[in-house]
């Protein structure tokens, strides 16, 4: 039988599980101790905290993390002349992540109505997520439209830059990124 899931806003004392999963799931070099660190700072609004963990026997089986709608700026992959929601009141959804051994649990879909529940108190209105449509059977994508996601925009080479200047490398590219994002918002209620 599996245990069961505890789920816990995401902390330092984390940080090295969750970088062993985000690298073994989304490839090496997606997250690093500073990157992570970088998250964690960004996750924080009023003293809220709206990153997550999944945890299972102690061991990390998925993570949420999110940026606080203070904490970040749209960049070029964005379109916030598209979106239904003023900018300065979107939170960015930066990663979502499940072990492949603890999938089709719910997992995921709980993690990101606790960090939904969270962005909230800290004020946000909606979540921007740039979803990779080259995950496994397009999984990414068809999780965040079950969970309320509308696409905004894609965008070609979303993770290029990454991998040819900061060590990132892609699982599914043979040579530098080229897989496409899908800009999505999910708005709150």
């Amino acid at each position: 039988m599996t245990s069961s899931v505890e789920y816990t806003p995401l902390d330092p004392g984390h940080f090295e599980q969750v970088i062993t999963l985000g690298n073994e799931v989304h490839g090496d070099n997606y997250l690093s101790m500073s990157s992570i660190k970088h998250i964690y700072q960004k996750s924080w609004h009023h003293n809220i905290n709206a990153s997550w963990v999944a945890l299972q026997n102690q061991q990390i089986v998925g993570f949420r993390l999110t940026y606080a709608h203070s904490q970040w700026q749209p960049d070029k992959w964005c379109s916030p002349e598209k979106w239904p929601v003023d900018a300065e009141k979107v939170c960015y959804f930066k990663c979502n992540t499940v072990s492949p051994l603890a999938q089709k649990q719910g997992i995921g879909s709980r993690l990101l109505q606790l960090s939904i529940e969270r962005a909230a108190q800290q004020g946000a209105q909606a979540g921007l997520a740039h979803i990779w449509l080259a995950s496994p059977g397009n999984s990414a994508y068809r999780y965040f439209v079950h969970n309320g996601g509308q696409l905004i925009k894609e965008h070609p080479n979303k993770w290029r830059h990454d991998s040819l200047y900061e060590g990132y490398v892609c699982p599914v590219c043979p040579g530098p990124c080229e897989c496409t994002a899908a800009e999505m918002m999910l708005r709150f209620k």
